[in-house]
């Protein structure tokens, strides 16, 4: 099933609680209009150690996090450096690659 045009698709972040990391790619990316990529966008946060998480995510992403997924895949390591401008920009970039529209 594709999604409509407007509706916009899940971004992931496997995430950890008090992962300076984690944490700090959650504020940098809720800061960008991730609505206004091509395909647009919402943030969806999963902590990998929550109740409920099925144990083979937690144990897939353990020592991995943090880690940004698109419904077609995991997408590549994010900088922690990049943020404003140059993340939205390599998150357009990364998500054309892993949606097959580059």
């Amino acid at each position: 099933m594709t999604p409509s045009p407007t509706e916009p698709l899940p971004l992931i972040l496997y995430s950890r609680r008090g992962c300076c990391l984690c944490e700090g790619l959650e504020q940098r990316l809720r800061e960008l209009a991730l609505h206004t990529l091509a395909p647009p966008l919402q943030l969806q946060v999963i902590d990998i150690d929550g109740a409920g998480v099925d144990p083979s995510l937690r144990a897939r992403y353990d020592l991995e996090v943090p880690v940004l997924a698109l419904p077609a895949g995991v997408l590549p390591r994010v900088s922690p450096r990049l943020s404003g401008e140059g993340l939205f920009r390599w998150l357009q970039r990364a998500c054309a690659t892993r949606l097959g529209s580059d």
